[in-house]
C-alpha cells in the first residue's frame, strides 16, 4: 500500500481552528473553505485516509483502483495534482455511482442499496469532509453518536443505561420506549432542505456548488443511468456526515429533556426535574445516524400521541417517512432493541432496584451461528484447517469485543466455545474420513494452559469467545473527545494517535477499527 508523505500535524492544527471558530460562535458563517479543500496537504491526507481502507480496491463505473493510480506515471502525486488543477479550473464534475445490492443480514430476500463513487470522487469527498466535519461537529448534539469521531454504538447503548439507571431521587420515570425507525432514510434526504441547513454554515459558492454535484451525480443500476431528487447514497465518504446534518432537525425537536451543543448535562436534567415536577411527559432522544429511540417518562397515551406527532413532524418538516409498521411502542420493563443488543429495565441482582441492562438478543446468537456454519459446512473442507481459522478468528474477536459488555456475555460465550468446538471436530472428521478420532485429537488440539485447549495447525489457533473476559462500557456523558475539543472541553485525548483517528472509535480505553468505515 502505498501513501504519500503529509504533515497531519498542519491539517489537525487547520480542524481545530474551525471547531474552535464554529464551537465559540453559533452563528458564524464560512466563505472562505475551498482553498483548504485543494490544499496539496489535505489531499494528500485524503489518499491515505483511503488507502487505509479496503473500499480503495473497489472500483466505480470508471473501473480506476488505488493499485491502477499507483502504477500510473508518475504515480499518486501525478494523480492528486491533477485533480487539484481540475478542482481549482473548475472542471471536475462526478461520475455516476455504481450501485449494489448488498443482503440485509437476516432478512432473507431484503436487499440494501450501496452506492460505491470512483475513487476520484471518493477523494474529493474525503478532502471535503475534512473540511466541513470540524464546523458540523460543533453543531451536533451531545445525544448523536453516529458516524461522529470517537464516538460509537456502546456509548450510545450507554447513554440509554444512563437514562434508565436510578438516582438520589428514586428510579428512573422512563415508563415506555418508542423505537424510531424512517422508512429508507438515506435516500429520501430532501436535497432543497439539506442545503439549507449547510448554508446556515457555509456561504462558500464553490464548496456549495461542489456539495450539490455530488448529490446530483447520477446513480448506475443495472446498466440504466438515473438521476436522483432525493437522498444521499449508503456508500458514499460524504453521505454519513450529511446525513447527520439533515437529521439534528430530529435532535433539535428534543432540546429540551436533552443537552444542547456545548451545554452541560446538569442543565437538561433541571429542565427534567422542572417538568416533571408539573406533571408534563418528558421524551429522551438518543440517536446513532438514522436509527434512534426514544426514552418517555410519561403514560402510554402520551407515548402513542408522541409517536403521531412525530411522524407528522418527520413528513411536515423533513419530507421523510416514519415507518408505522417498525416503529414500536414498548414498556422498558418489556425490553427492546438497540444497535445490536436488548435493553431491558428490571432489578439489578445486588441491589434489586430497577436499572436497565444490556442482554446479547437471542436472534444475533442464530445469525451468528448460522454464518459460522456456513464457514464450517462440507463444501469448506477442501482448505486447510489454518484457512479455515485464519478467516473464523476475525468474525469471533469481532462479536466479542462487541457483545463482551453484555448483561450474562461469559456464559453466552462459554457456550458458544464449546458449540465451536464440537463444530470444529465435525469439520475435522468430515475431512479427514479415514483417520480416527484420536489422531486428529494429537495433531490439532493445542493446549492453552493446564485447563483449557484449542484447535490449531501451523501458526493459527482458533480465538475463544471467551478470552479476555467481560467488561462494563463506562458512560462519558456530553464530554467525549473528537480530537478537535481536547481544549475546550478539557477531555483526554492521544495525540500520539489523532492522525490516524479516521475509521476507528474509542471503546474506553481501546482503540477499535470502526465497523461502519
Amino acid at each position: 500500500m502505498a501513501s504519500v508523505s503529509v504533515n497531519t500535524g498542519v491539517i489537525l492544527d487547520m480542524q481545530r481552528k474551525l471547531y474552535g471558530w464554529s464551537r465559540a460562535n453559533a452563528h458564524k458563517v464560512f466563505t472562505d473553505l475551498f482553498n483548504l479543500v485543494c490544499d496539496r496537504g489535505n489531499l494528500h491526507l485524503a489518499w491515505n485516509q483511503l488507502s487505509k481502507n479496503q473500499g480503495s480496491r473497489t472500483p466505480g463505473v470508471d473501473g480506476l483502483t488505488r493499485r491502477k493510480v499507483e502504477e500510473r506515471p508518475g504515480g499518486v502525486a501525478a494523480y492528486l495534482e491533477a485533480i487539484r488543477e481540475q478542482l481549482r479550473a473548475g472542471t471536475y464534475t462526478p461520475q455516476p455511482v455504481r450501485q449494489r445490492l448488498i443482503p440485509k443480514p437476516g432478512k432473507p430476500g431484503k436487499f440494501r442499496p450501496l452506492g460505491i463513487p470512483t475513487l476520484t470522487d471518493r477523494l474529493v469527498q474525503m478532502a471535503l469532509k475534512n473540511v466541513l466535519e470540524p464546523i458540523f461537529e460543533a453543531d451536533f448534539y451531545p445525544t448523536s453518536y453516529g458516524f461522529r469521531r470517537g464516538r460509537s454504538t456502546l456509548d450510545a447503548l450507554a447513554t440509554v443505561q444512563q437514562w434508565l439507571r436510578p438516582t438520589s431521587a428514586g428510579a428512573s420515570n422512563v415508563t415506555h420506549v418508542i423505537e424510531g425507525d424512517i422508512k429508507g432514510c438515506f435516500d429520501n434526504i430532501d436535497h432543497h432542505l439539506l442545503l439549507e441547513r449547510i448554508r446556515k454554515r457555509v456561504q462558500d459558492r464553490k464548496v456549495m456548488r461542489l456539495i450539490r454535484s455530488f448529490l446530483k451525480a447520477g446513480i448506475m443500476a443495472e446498466g440504466a443511468l438515473r438521476h436522483p431528487v432525493a437522498g444521499t447514497p449508503q456508500g458514499g465518504v460524504l453521505s454519513p456526515l450529511l446525513a447527520n446534518i439533515a437529521l439534528t432537525a430530529l435532535d433539535e425537536r428534543y432540546r429540551r429533556w436533552t443537552p444542547v451543543p456545548g451545554e452541560p448535562w446538569d442543565n437538561a436534567c433541571a429542565r427534567r426535574v422542572k417538568d416533571r415536577r408539573r406533571g408534563r411527559p418528558l421524551f429522551s432522544l438518543v440517536r446513532y445516524a438514522d436509527d434512534f429511540v426514544i426514552l418517555v417518562s410519561g403514560t402510554r397515551e402520551e407515548t402513542e400521541e408522541e409517536k403521531e406527532r412525530l411522524a407528522t413532524f418527520l413528513r411536515e418538516d423533513l419530507h421523510m417517512e416514519l415507518s408505522s409498521e417498525k416503529t414500536l411502542v414498548t414498556r422498558a420493563e418489556d425490553g427492546f432493541e438497540f444497535l445490536g443488543y436488548r435493553v431491558v429495565k428490571e432489578p439489578a441482582q445486588l441491589t434489586g432496584r430497577l436499572v436497565g441492562k444490556l442482554y446479547i438478543p437471542k436472534g444475533k446468537l442464530q445469525l451468528l451461528r448460522d454464518r459460522l456454519k456456513r464457514f464450517t459446512d462440507r463444501s469448506t473442507t477442501g482448505q486447510s484447517l489454518e484457512s479455515l481459522l485464519q478467516s473464523l478468528n476475525p468474525l469471533i474477536a469481532g462479536w466479542r469485543n462487541y457483545y463482551r459488555y453484555a448483561t450474562g456475555a461469559y456464559k453466552a460465550f462459554a457456550r458458544l466455545d464449546r458449540w465451536m468446538w464440537n463444530r470444529i471436530c465435525l469439520w475435522l472428521k468430515k475431512k479427514y474420513r479415514t483417520r480416527s478420532a484420536h489422531h486428529i485429537d494429537r495433531q490439532f488440539r493445542r493446549r492453552i494452559s493446564p485447563t483449557r485447549s484449542t484447535w490449531g495447525e501451523g501458526e493459527a489457533r482458533l480465538d475463544l469467545f471467551t478470552r479476555g473476559g467481560t467488561a462494563r462500557y463506562r458512560f462519558r456523558g456530553s464530554r467525549i473527545s473528537n480530537g478537535w475539543n481536547d481544549e475546550w472541553d478539557g477531555v483526554r485525548f492521544y495525540r500520539e494517535v489523532a492522525r490516524n483517528l479516521s475509521g476507528f472509535t474509542w471503546v474506553g480505553e481501546l482503540l477499535l477499527k470502526d465497523p461502519q468505515a
